[in-house]
């Protein structure tokens, strides 16, 4: 599957515990990267200063919504989120 225009969800709802790019620290969930581009793309893709984390979440079915979802992003901004939650160290 790949990317939605117009997304970014992955590169917003998130936390990235690793260092990037003008985000030394990482990013708490819920806010953009500040590699991700006015486009909704990423800026550091393909670079090997891109996190690990980044490479490996990839856009899927479960987690983008299906053709028939009015609006993917904030499906998965939801989606996102909510495993966010689930896996938040307690």
């Amino acid at each position: 599957m790949n990317c939605k225009p117009n997304c970014g969800a992955c590169c917003t709802a998130p936390s990235i515990n690793s260092p990037i790019p003008g985000m030394p620290n990482g990013k708490p969930a819920g806010v953009p990267c500040i590699q991700l581009l006015d486009d909704f793309r990423c800026a550091i893709i393909g670079q090997p200063e891109r996190p690990a984390f980044c490479a490996s979440l990839q856009p899927s079915e479960e987690m983008c919504g299906g053709e028939g979802i009015e609006n993917q992003k904030e499906y998965a901004i939801n989606w996102l989120s909510n495993l966010e939650r689930l896996t938040k160290p307690s």
